[in-house]
């Protein structure tokens, strides 16, 4: 049987033909006025990206990589920091505290659900020497959009700042970060942003930047202070990811097109027509807070989510992403983030049928198709 393999996985997503193609010319020097210029206008473009007049910063890493330089340059050892855990990811950012020996108020929230931001507007009125609030944007392993906006009211009246993991909602979800309050918002190259993976984003505000000149935690190669001195040059401090920030130059003027506005708005349209189109497959989504980047969806009783992730992959060559830790093999997280658009998931989504019936789910064939569609048209 013919197999095409297609990518609907919350990253890494689907690159534009063009922007590969974009990677493919002859590589050259990075410590040139070429190169400068390049990384000059692909700093200046992805400021429009974060909605802020502050620097941003790019790294060659993994977004993981930015999530620790906002630890490793924010912070000392010894200071108090609120961490949300409510998935794999907002986890993430309290394991990296504790590596720097930094003192974490973990708030454990229930995979599925948002945080409350009164929680932490509690924590910071009981404890003044709380230095910053970790929380994530969209939780890609569960599918939750936080509301950062109001997280950022409560802690911008603080002397806290605002890190926001925006990996995989950078671009999906609406993120007004100078207007709202965010101080450092963290993304990667390979979700809403269109890439593969390997560049890692984080910008700065001014108030943020203080923490960073008081900062004593010993850092090298993620240092914000190196990272400045050369960004005021259009360069960084160590090898840049060349090839990738060729292909972030492109993906910018693609989103530049369509503005920013209509860019939000085609996620929220696929994200809200996938919703629809697996509650006509009697199925339950987990979140009632649902980001536009992800949709995860519960498998249903008598269905190994294992076994339904791997026969799309497998045997229809349609990736998704399955559950983690606790919701593995009782999840399946269908993304419709940066180069999608209605037909791509359509395909996804006939694909989730076929595999499902052959699991022996009964429903009506082609009902999520037909909803995904109605709703979309609407």
């Amino acid at each position: 049987m013919l197999k095409k393999n297609f990518l609907l996985s919350p990253g890494p997503s689907k690159v534009p033909e063009s922007v590969m193609l974009e990677m493919a010319h002859p590589i050259f020097h990075h410590r040139t006025p070429q190169y400068q210029a390049i990384f000059s206008d692909v700093t200046s473009a992805l400021k429009d990206i974060f909605r802020t007049k502050n620097d941003v910063f790019v790294f060659a890493s993994s977004g993981t990589g930015a999530m620790e330089t906002s630890i490793s340059s924010l912070l000392s050892p010894g200071d108090k920091i609120i961490t949300v855990n409510g998935g794999k990811f907002g986890e993430r950012f309290g394991l990296i505290g504790k590596a720097f020996g930094i003192e974490c108020d973990v708030i454990d929230v229930e995979w599925g659900k948002a945080v409350d931001p009164k929680i932490i507007e509690d924590k910071l009125n009981k404890d003044k020497s709380i230095k910053a609030v970790y929380t994530t944007l969209s939780e890609t392993s569960t599918g939750v959009l936080n509301d950062i906006k109001k997280i950022a009211a409560v802690v911008s009246k603080t002397n806290a700042v605002l890190v926001t993991d925006a990996i995989s909602g950078l671009g999906s979800d609406k993120l007004e970060t100078d207007e709202w309050g965010v101080d450092v918002v963290i993304a990667g190259s390979q979700k809403g942003l269109m890439l593969p993976p390997g560049l890692a984003f984080l910008s700065v505000s001014e108030k943020a930047w203080k923490l960073v000149e008081q900062s004593k935690i010993p850092s090298f190669y993620f240092n914000l202070k190196k990272y400045k001195k050369s960004l005021d040059k259009n360069d960084v401090p160590w090898t840049p990811a060349i090839t990738l920030v060729l292909g972030l130059q492109k993906v910018l003027q693609m989103i530049k097109a369509e503005g920013m506005e209509e860019v939000w708005a085609r996620h929220a349209r696929l994200a809200q027509a996938t919703r629809e189109a697996m509650k006509a497959l009697g199925l339950k989504l987990l979140s009632d807070f649902p980001s536009n980047a992800v949709t995860a969806v519960r498998v249903p009783d008598g269905v190994d989510g294992g076994k339904l992730v791997k026969k799309l992959r497998d045997e229809m060559g349609i990736t998704l992403a399955g559950g983690q830790d606790s919701l593995k093999g009782k999840l399946f997280r269908i993304a419709h983030m940066g180069y999608c658009n209605q037909f791509d998931v359509i395909q996804g989504i006939a694909a989730i049928e076929e595999a499902l019936a052959a699991l022996g789910y009964s429903f009506e064939i082609g009902a999520g198709v037909k909803k995904f569609q109605e709703t979309w048209i609407k």
